[in-house]
């Protein structure tokens, strides 16, 4: 594992001026792509041809290059499975593009061939993206790491050549390059990647660090506690891998009945070919009914039966904000029966600002005057804290004075002289020294019992007011959470990397009972399996790193668009693009309506089919009737699943008003 995690490099100088590879893969290598267009491109140009009467030698050799540039590729590995003893849909569909061109219907043989290069060549894109998604998540790890000798000399070496027990020296602002734990030194490290906890967390001697999370301020000494096989990264990497390929079963139920149905028209047409020859008849009109049969038993009425009200509800999910990845993910999210939110930047904006302000009795400070001081201080720091009281401060319009001897300490705060005073901000553990019972540590505990991150400010080493701080609700989120459970049947669950008090109090605010916190991403793919070992069909709606495994593993998943990592974006089967939790629900009912259109689709669908293959069967079809039937119940299962297409069915879709 560890030779697939950590990329080889040379030692020394080299390793770091190394370049990382470009990990995304362009459309345009990926051959079934470049032949699906090529087919498209001259469909398209031989289409008006054909239907403004050209000459047949104009439109016949675009449609034989149309033929020949989609077809070739599906038809060689149908070609191949049938050496194997397999034979698939699409090697019955170029057969059956073939004898329609056989008996003059040449357009209908090229549009079949152009929309099942097409449906390749999109297969092909997404397997690309997933596969790029999970080797981009490798960068998070460093290339390198500084190995500290038993004489205290160091070393830059590859991340994949450190073992357990070895000591790397972590600076500030470097990624960590091994699971481990702090020896010596202080910092904040931003582990949202691994856990998706909003803040920093102050790491001190005896605290887990984990690969690729990120060193703030202070210098490290870590000793390295685990392979890079076994880090929480490489074991991210493996459970979406893991996760994705347990989707198969149901692919391979459809291969089942594909693998049927294949063999029953192909022994049908062979039948009614052969059949009548052995006993007397003509050859022309023998071969006329068995290609007839061909066309009227292709399944091209089923396929459309299925994608024009998934592929509509794509594209009207699409135009407000919700792309969903292909039809089987639009299929599948109608599906789901339960929902587990993540917290941080799903149910919350992901960006922590000030919501309380607290003046202590005697201070002689107002709220404005309070948040001005604190936000002088805070205002040369880059932590995610000092940009919220900044932040705050603007927000109220207050005027913002010059500092001097500013100072940062990892995990207690700053400290500035401001207007000639010398003002502390920080962690009320670290920087208040008042005795217990003090009004500052009375009010900094009562904040951090509603789930807030509270801040201390003195001045003059005198506490004179606490700040609380916290990630926001998103405005959306209880009517979401209301509308989802009014769908599934079942309130949503909220499972976050965070602490269980701010846990527990934002999903009081936004109606959720079932929480669990605290969670590794192994904690909540666990947690998914717990959901569907009870029956359950789980859509899990995240947007970080940490989320991506549970996304893989869920039946269906959702990513928040507008911060949402690479790795969950890619691993989703659908993103809220302007990340409006209300759409949501929206897009279950959608997707509902969809699924009904396709069962009313493939009734009509396979009642046209049985109907023109017993008459073929019992009677004399004309092959014209046959084709005229065959395209009539294209068309009416087309339209009828393009009534999805609509702005009002987006309308009615929404929760409460749907009919």
């Amino acid at each position: 594992m560890s030779s697939t995690l950590i990329r080889p490099v040379p030692a020394g100088d080299a390793v770091r001026d190394e370049v990382a590879p470009r990990r995304r893969t362009r459309i345009s290598t990926l051959p079934e792509a470049r032949w699906a267009a090529a087919a498209l491109a001259l469909f398209l140009i031989a289409l008006p041809l054909y239907l403004l009467g050209a000459p047949a030698w104009a439109w016949g050799t675009l449609f034989a290059l149309t033929y020949a540039t989609g077809g070739w590729e599906p038809g060689w590995a149908g070609l191949k499975e049938l050496r194997g003893g397999t034979l698939d849909v699409d090697l019955l569909m170029v057969v059956a593009a073939l004898g329609a061109a056989a008996i003059g219907q040449v357009l209908d043989g090229a549009l079949l061939i152009v929309i099942f290069a097409t449906s390749g060549a999109l297969e092909a894109i997404a397997t690309a993206r997933t596969a790029d998604s999970v080797r981009g998540l490798l960068d998070l790890a460093p290339a390198t790491a500084t190995r500290l000798g038993d004489g205290g000399g160091e070393e830059t070496v590859p991340t994949g050549q450190l073992s357990v027990g070895d000591v790397v020296l972590v600076r500030p602002g470097e990624r960590i390059g091994a699971d481990g734990r702090v020896l010596d030194g202080t910092s904040e490290v931003d582990q949202a990647t691994v856990t998706g906890e909003p803040l920093p967390v102050a790491k001190e001697t005896g605290d887990e660090v984990f690969a690729g999370t990120l060193n703030g301020t202070g210098a490290l000494r870590v000793k390295v506690e685990r392979d890079a096989s076994d880090s929480v990264i490489a074991r991210i990497v493996a459970m979406v891998e893991e996760a994705s390929g347990t989707k198969a079963p149901t692919q391979l139920f459809i291969e089942k009945v594909e693998q049927r149905y294949s063999l029953g028209m192909v022994a049908a047409t062979v039948a009614l070919f052969v059949l009548p020859l052995v006993f007397g008849a003509a050859l022309r009109p023998t071969l006329l009914r068995a290609m007839t049969f061909m066309i009227v038993a292709s399944p091209c009425a089923v396929v459309l039966a299925t994608m024009p009200p998934l592929l509509s509800a794509i594209a009207n999910a699409g135009r407000h904000g919700v792309l969903v990845k292909s039809a089987v993910a639009m299929e599948r999210l109608g599906q789901v029966d339960a929902v587990a939110l993540d917290k941080t930047g799903t149910l919350t904006e992901g960006t922590p600002r000030v919501t309380e302000i607290r003046p202590l009795a005697g201070s002689g400070l107002d709220e404005d005057g309070l948040l001005r001081l604190a936000a002088a201080a805070e205002h040369p720091s880059e932590h995610p804290l000092a940009r919220a009281v900044v932040a705050a401060a603007r927000g109220r319009d207050l005027d913002i004075p010059p500092v001097a001897d500013f100072g940062s300490a990892p995990g207690r705060g700053v400290r500035a002289t401001v207007e000639g005073r010398p003002v502390a901000v920080g962690s009320p553990a670290r920087l208040l020294n008042a005795p217990a019972g003090h009004p500052a540590g009375v009010v900094a505990g009562r904040l951090e019992d509603e789930g807030r991150t509270a801040v201390v400010v003195e001045v003059d080493g005198i506490p004179v007011g606490v700040l609380g701080i916290a990630d926001r609700l998103r405005e959306d989120a209880a009517a979401t959470v209301t509308a989802l459970a009014v769908l599934t049947g079942s309130a949503p669950v909220l499972v976050t990397g965070d602490n269980p008090r701010a846990a527990a109090r934002l999903a009081q605010e936004a109606g959720i009972t079932d929480v669990r916190a605290g969670l590794l991403p192994q904690d909540k793919v666990a947690a998914v399996r717990d959901l569907e070992r009870a029956g359950r069909r789980v859509l899990v709606v995240g947007d970080g790193v940490n989320d991506a495994p549970a996304l893989a593993a869920a039946h269906t998943g959702i990513a928040m668009g507008r911060a949402g990592s690479d790795l969950a974006l890619e691993t989703a089967d659908a993103v809220v693009v302007r990340d409006e939790l209300a759409t949501i629900p929206t897009a279950l009912n959608l997707s509902r309506k969809a699924r009904r259109l396709v069962v009313q689709n493939l009734v009509v669908a396979g009642a046209f089919i049985t109907g023109l293959v017993v008459w073929d069967l019992a009677g004399t079809l004309p092959l014209p009737l046959g084709v005229a039937g065959h395209e009539g119940s294209t068309v009416i299962v087309g339209l009828n699943g393009l009534r999805l297409l609509a702005d009002a069915a987006w309308r009615r879709a929404r929760v409460g008003t749907a009919r």
